[in-house]
């Protein structure tokens, strides 16, 4: 009898929370894991979402098309605290709400225990199919590298591509050198330090990725983490307050990166140069 309780445990699969997707199957050379999977889920549940509301759509608002309505109103005016300009939040406005819904469908995706309970057993250890995405540091990248190019291209678009350039790049600083020696012999030390906060712009681009990659997995996977140690430890009641924690923690996190996406869009399509310029008649007429 001890030894088939000892041979019970031994077989039970263990639930292992791995810092990387498990792979699911495979498509050819192409690997299929469970985040991915996750993602595709979710898409799929926006895609459903959208084409439900859009057929009931009424000129007459219901109650749900209501708070939608309320909703999307509510979106416009925080994207206009950070924009300060409707024509700026109209052209952006489509994108980070994407990322809002993606993420955030993503995030609660994960926290759901019938989506997290499927799966098989490989070498005794239980892998899930389905797996919140953004707990993915592929998925967290993939947005992030998105959204910080895709910011440069809205700048290019609004500003000019020789103005983005020349904000990491800036040669005009450099041929400043030459054309206002003469009469100005300090830019000699100021042009070479505005060339230098050019690359520093650079670095910082690439920062960016770094920092919205990083926070939105750090959060989702360690609240897969404290779920998952929580579950364990105290098993069925217990968890609940922490799962609601994490549907909260999912919300913001999914806010925090599309508010940061609308403050990169907001600066790319600003000429820092030109309100530089702007200020500076500003104090010159205000001495006259």
């Amino acid at each position: 009898m001890a030894t088939n309780n000892i041979n019970q445990i031994i077989e039970q699969p263990i639930h292992e929370t791995t810092i990387y997707a498990e792979p699911v199957f495979h498509i050819g050379n192409f690997q299929i894991t469970n985040s991915l999977l996750n993602s595709w889920l979710a898409v799929l549940v926006i895609i459903i979402l959208c084409v439900a509301l859009r057929l009931k759509l009424k000129q007459i608002p219901g109650k749900i098309q209501h708070i939608f309505e309320i909703l999307l109103e509510g979106a416009l005016s925080l994207c206009d605290q950070v924009t300060n300009d409707r024509r700026i939040t109209l052209k952006i406005f489509p994108l980070v709400t994407s990322l809002f819904i993606f993420i955030l469908v993503n995030n609660w995706l994960g926290l759901l225990p019938i989506v997290g309970s499927i799966g098989f057993v490989e070498n005794s250890i239980f892998i899930p199919i389905f797996r919140a995405g953004t707990a993915d540091i592929n998925t967290t990248l993939a947005l992030s590298i998105a959204t910080v190019i895709g910011s440069n291209i809205f700048g290019i678009v609004a500003m000019g591509a020789w103005k983005i350039f020349n904000k990491y790049v800036n040669i005009k600083a450099l041929g400043g050198i030459i054309t206002k020696f003469r009469r100005d012999k300090n830019v000699i030390i100021v042009a070479p330090i505005t060339f230098f906060v050019g690359i520093l712009e650079l670095i910082g681009e690439m920062a960016k990725v770094a920092s919205l990659s990083f926070r939105l997995f750090g959060n989702v996977f360690a609240g897969e983490v404290l779920l998952a140690s929580m579950g364990a430890i105290f098993l069925y009641i217990l968890p609940t307050p922490f799962l609601f924690l994490e549907v909260f923690i999912g919300l913001i996190q999914a806010l925090i990166f599309s508010l940061l996406a609308t403050v990169y869009f907001t600066i790319a399509s600003q000429d820092h140069e030109e309100h530089g310029e702007e200020e500076g008649y500003e104090k010159e007429l205000a001495h006259v």
